[in-house]
Formats: structure tokens, sequence, C-alpha cells
């Protein structure tokens, strides 16, 4: 008998009895930590934005979205501060003191190049005309313009380098070029457009001292 209990045992102790399911932790499992402690975790806190650009990439960053109202007085916001000519707002090409300096002294003259969206709308109306003679006037009007334009936009520029170089002896802060071909191309760009239509507007009216 005493050999039959000591079998009944073994084979009961060879049973595997299935582990209890440990109770489920509530909460986090952990304490919460204190601010002081999460924010020296992240690291150092940014500065403010010193400019609207550098706001506006940070709220892109972070996924803030801005309402149709807040976009809409940024825009106009940033278009102001364009069209007046900060350097935080235009484009590159229209940055530093010495391109201020020399779209006021083309804003200041008046520009053969102006005079070229005008004959070449008034060469397509021409074209439009049935007549062989007429339709041959238009583009021979507006090559004699082009010409001129660039005859003035050469003379122009050699004109502004010498201003720039008495005015700016250590060459553009902006880092772009002041040789009369560049200087004289930008204001060419410029002298082709209605003031209207200039970007910055012009700070300057014509006949003005600069």
């Amino acid at each position: 008998m005493s050999f039959l209990r000591r079998k009944s045992a073994d084979q009961a102790s060879d049973v595997l009895v299935p582990p209890v399911p440990e109770a489920p932790t509530v909460g986090k499992g952990r304490p919460t930590p204190k601010r002081s402690q999460a924010e020296a975790r992240r690291g150092p806190v940014a500065p403010p934005p010193k400019t609207q650009r550098e706001a506006i990439k940070r709220s892109k960053e972070v996924g803030k979205t801005l309402t149709k109202d807040e976009k809409r007085t940024q825009s106009n916001q940033r278009r102001e501060r364009m069209m007046r000519g900060d350097d935080a707002y235009v484009l590159p090409r229209d940055r530093g003191p010495v391109r201020a300096f020399v779209r006021d002294l083309t804003d200041a003259r008046r520009n053969v190049a102006g005079i070229l969206l005008p004959v070449a709308l008034l060469s397509f109306v021409i074209l439009l005309i049935r007549n062989q003679t007429v339709q041959l006037i238009g583009p021979f009007i507006l090559l004699i313009a082009i010409l001129a334009a660039v005859v003035d936009a050469i003379i122009f520029g050699r004109q502004l380098s010498r201003r720039v170089a008495e005015r700016f002896p250590k060459g553009d802060p902006a880092g772009l070029s002041i040789r009369p071909r560049a200087l004289g191309f930008y204001a060419f760009n410029r002298a082709c457009l209605i003031r209207k239509w200039r970007v910055p507007r012009p700070r300057v009216g014509r006949g003005d001292a600069v």
C-alpha cells in the first residue's frame, strides 16, 4: 500500500500546474516625473523667435495649424514688409543696401527701358492689321526700342558702378556683385516694369535727388 501511495504521489507531482497570471498594472507603472525633471531630460528650452519667418517655421515643425484669417494676416504682413524693402522678406537678389541704392537711382530717372512694354503692346496691335507694309513697321519699332534700351542700360550701368564704388568702397555687405554688368542688368530688369509693378515699391519719385 505504501508503494502505491508513493507512486501516485510521484505521478501527481509530474503534472504541470499552469502559472497564475499576475494582476494587471494600473496606470503607467511608474511615478509621473516632475516638470523640472522633464525639461531637464528634454534639454534647454529654445529662445523665442526673433522674426515672423522663424515663428512660422517653428509652427510648421510642431504641426500647428493656422486658421484662414491668421494665414491671410501673416501673408499680408509679409507682402507689406517685402514691398517696403525689408531684407528679411525680399528676394535674395534685392537684399542689401547696394541694391536698395540702385533701386532708388533707377526709380529717380526716366529709363528708356520703360517704353519696352508699351512698344511691345503697340507692335502686337500692329500685327493684327492686315497690311504687309504696316505689319513690317511693328517689329522694326520694337527692335529700335530694344536697342535703345540696351544702350541706355549699358551707360547707366557704368554710372551705377561709379556711384556705388563711391558710396560703398568696401563692396556690398550682402555679398552681391557690384560689377557694371550686374548692376546694369539689375537696373534694366527693374526699369522695364511699370512703377506700380516694381517690387519693392519705389521710395523716390522721378527727378528726386538720391
